[in-house]
Order: structure tokens, then sequence, then C-alpha cells
């Protein structure tokens, strides 16, 4: 093991020239933005709702995927060979139903009732008029937005550190100030238009690099027998337990409560196209999960032991396949394309979370009734998602936790808590508004309390018992309470 020879990137001009490249592209687009963005709060947050379907389409899946892809299921392939492509069936699956079905719901719903915020749409739903479903869906989306964001700023910190030689406290930085500088520029817009453009990035980088890595061994028949002889196990999907199977699929339990891919079904301008947006999302989302895994498989035959990573990290592997197989400018495009997956996230989830304090909390509970510009709020919008960052910087300091982990616990709060209850209220009319409270406190803590016990979290995955619990309690809860007089107008207010 001491023997190993940790491979190094070296650090090329071209390479930082594309990747520079990238970034005045990227804040040129919220500079471009700013005016659209700066007329009010609708604008900031969903964009007016005039998104067009491929823009929706794209920047749904993007938003969704972040650097958990691209560093994380890598990573996760490397070291568990084929049975990672569970972890990425199950969102692929549940997202083309939320394409199809869920979408056009949330889309009616938010225009007919001026919904900007997933709070906003929960509030109107079930008559919230003292504030306290609005205020604990804003509790919910801030503790578990904190780190989902802030494990997007690791992941720019250890691409910075294995890709250009920059400290991992210097990568976190830049990576916070990068994603800070167009948000509060652009706000949605930008968001939405940089995700377009990242996500030609991600794809190009997610395929071209496995196909060439492949056709430089001799053809993926050669790999698989080379994952064969390293372990057996490699080369089997089903070479994993019922739980993690179950855990792998559930991951796409947590798409419907995530609110930085729900809003995107918001934006779309015609709701009448969300069914191309179908197709196109779900093909984006095959190609670049393929992608990851197939680096990952591959990988392992070429870097034997995850020694011979900078700081013996797995999640370092797709950077530095890049750099062995790629030309500088590529390579270049490849380290782009992992920032492209951490901003096209990190950008969606501070807007969720500044629309939820800004929105939710200032605008609808503290000064209710009251008439204050579009402009003023927009300001306020772009303070608080300077003080997120901020925040957000501080709990990535401090975490310790893999890119992969750190993410897939946000992503199962979320989950748990938004999800069961979103789909009740979207398709249940007996539904409640105490049944929904039930059903996020449950959600929560259940997942919270499965993550942090390590013989239950060794079972399964938090977010399935996180989000059967949430689904169970606002069922209980709403069979005994008296649903909202409306509730057979609401749904039809769904269907359009």
């Amino acid at each position: 093991m001491d023997d190993l020879q940790v491979i190094e990137i070296a650090v090329d001009r071209y390479a930082v020239a594309a990747f520079l490249g990238y970034l005045l592209l990227i804040v040129g687009l919220g500079i471009y933005s700013a005016r659209f963005s700066s007329r009010g709060i609708s604008e900031f947050f969903i964009g007016g709702r005039k998104m067009n379907r491929f823009v929706v389409a794209l920047s749904a899946v993007v938003s969704g995927r972040s650097a958990w892809l691209l560093l994380g299921v890598t990573g996760a392939a490397y070291l568990n060979g084929a049975s990672a492509f569970w972890a990425v069936t199950g969102y692929v699956i549940v997202e083309i139903f939320l394409f199809l079905y869920y979408a056009l719901r949330l889309r009616n719903y938010s225009e007919k009732h001026d919904s900007i915020t997933i709070p906003d749409f929960f509030a109107t739903r079930f008559n919230d008029h003292n504030g306290l479903l609005r205020i604990i869906l804003v509790a919910i989306i801030l503790i578990f937005m904190g780190g989902y964001v802030s494990s997007q700023f690791v992941a720019g910190g250890k691409t910075f550190a294995s890709s250009f030689g920059v400290a991992p406290t210097t990568g976190l930085i830049l990576t916070a100030l990068i994603v800070l500088l167009y948000t509060i520029l652009g706000g949605f817009m930008a968001v939405s238009l940089t995700d377009l453009v990242q996500a030609l990035f991600m794809i190009l980088a997610l395929v071209v690099l496995p196909v060439i890595i492949i056709l430089d061994a001799g053809g993926w028949n050669v790999i698989v027998e080379q994952l064969r002889t390293i372990d057996p196990t490699l080369a089997d999907p089903y070479a994993l337990t019922f739980g993690a199977a179950v855990g792998s699929l559930g991951i796409g339990l947590g798409s419907p409560g995530n609110p930085h891919i729900l809003a995107r079904y918001m934006s779309i301008d015609d709701p009448g196209q969300l069914r191309i947006s179908a197709v196109v999302g779900t093909v984006w989302n095959v190609l670049m999960a393929w992608g990851a895994l197939f680096i990952g498989l591959a990988g392992r035959t070429i870097i034997p032991d995850a020694a011979m990573l900078p700081a013996g990290d797995t999640e370092n592997l797709y950077p530095v396949l890049a750099s062995m197989y790629l030309h500088p400018v590529l390579f270049g495009v490849v380290v782009a394309s992992i920032f492209a997956a951490i901003m096209s996230t990190a950008d969606s989830q501070l807007l969720v979370a500044a629309s939820g304090v800004v929105r939710d909390v200032y605008q609808k509970l503290l000064k209710k009734g009251e008439e204050i510009s579009q402009r003023k709020l927009v300001l306020y919008s772009r303070i608080v998602i300077v003080l997120l960052v901020a925040g957000s910087l501080v709990i990535g300091y401090l975490s310790e936790d893999l890119v992969y982990w750190l993410v897939l616990f946000a992503w199962a709060g979320l989950g748990a808590s938004l999800g069961p209850t979103s789909i009740l209220a979207l398709y249940w009319k007996r539904t409640t508004r105490a049944g929904v409270i039930a059903g996020l406190i449950a959600g929560t803590c259940t997942t919270m309390i499965w993550y942090f016990i390590p013989e239950l979290r060794a079972l399964v995955y938090e977010l399935i018992p996180g989000f059967t619990a949430g689904f169970l309690a606002t069922v209980i809860v709403s069979l005994f309470t008296q649903p909202p007089d409306n509730a057979e107008h609401q749904i039809l207010d769904m269907k359009g």
C-alpha cells in the first residue's frame, strides 16, 4: 500500500483557460438576465412562468443531479461496481411520472392562485391563515438546504484542489463566490439559462470520456473481465443486499420533495408542453447516469487502488481520469462540467431557500396585507442569498462527510417531508392541513433519527422509512380531521 504512487494532475494553462472561458460565459448570462429578474419576485424566483419547454426539461434534471452524480456516483461505482446502477434507476423512473402527471397539476394550480413557492402552494391549498404550515415548511427547507448547498461547495473545493492544485478551503470559497455572483444578478432566469449551458457541458463530458476510456481498453467486454479479475462482485449488478437495493431505488422518492426541482415545473410557459419536456429530460437523465456509471467502472480497472487517487478519495476519480485521457482543453471542459453540476444545483437551492425567507416569512407573514414594492423584495432576496451563502460556507468548512452521503441526507430529508405531503395534496381531496403538518414533522424526524443511529442506517437508506412515516402520518391524521371546505374546488383547479 505504501509503495503505491498517488496520481497527480498537472496544471495546464490551456485547461485553466478553457475553464475560465466557461466561467465568463456563466457570469455573462447572469448579467444578461439581471434586468428581467429585477422586475419582481415572480420573475426572480420562477422566471415569471415564461420558461421554454427545453429549458425546463434540462434545468429540472440538471439541478436535481448536482455533484452527487459526477463525483459521488462515479466514486460509488468505483467502490461497489455495477450494483451502483440501482442508485440512478429510481430517480430516472420517478421523474418521468413527475413530468407527465405531477408537474401539470402543480403548474396549473400555482398559476391560478399566484403561488410562487412551494410553501405558497401548501398555504393556499389548505387555507393556512395563521401561517403555521408556512413556517414549518420554510424551517424544513432551510435546515436541509443548508446541508445541500454546503455539499456543493465542498465538491467545488475538492475539484479545485484535485484539478488545479488549489487548497480545498480556497476552492470552497471560490466556488461559493462564483455561484453567489450570477445567482444574485440574474435570479431564476440566469439559473435556468446557465442550467441549459451546463447540461450541454455535463452530457459532453459524461459521454465522451467513458467512450474514450472503453475504446482505449479494447472494448466493454475487456473491462468487464478485468473487473471480475479484481473482484467478481464488481461486474454483478445484483451484488447487494435487499435493503441496499430498496434504499438505492428509493432515492427516486426524493424528487417530488425537492423544491428546486418543483420550481422548474411551476416556471414553464405552456403546461401542455410538459410531455415534450418529459422526453427530453428522461433522455438526458439516462445518458448522464450511464456515463457516470461507466466512468466509475472503467476507472476501477485503470486505477485499481483508491490510495492512488489524490487524498485517497474516490470522489476525485472523475477529474483524474479526464486529465489522463483528454487534451488539456477538453480536461478544462470536464472540470467545467463538474462545476456545472455543482452550480446548477446550488444556485437553484439558494433561490428556493431565499424565496422561503422573503416571500413566505417576510411578505406573507411579517408584512401580511402591506404593500411592498417588487424591487424592494428582489433586493431583500439578494441580501438573503448572500447570508445563505455565508452560512453554507461555514457548514461546508466544518463538514467532513463525503459529498455522496451529505447530499443523500439532505435529499432524504426534503423527500421524506415534502414528497408524500405534496403528492397527497395534489391527488387526495381528503388531505387536511393538520395531516400535512403531521406528515412534515414525521418525515423530518424519522429521517434524522434513522440517519444518526448507525444500526438503523445500516438497514436501509433513511429516505425509505422517512417517506413512509410522512405518508402514513398525513393519511391517518387527515382521516381524523376536517378537510378544507373548498377541497373539491382545489383539486379541480389542479386539473386545468
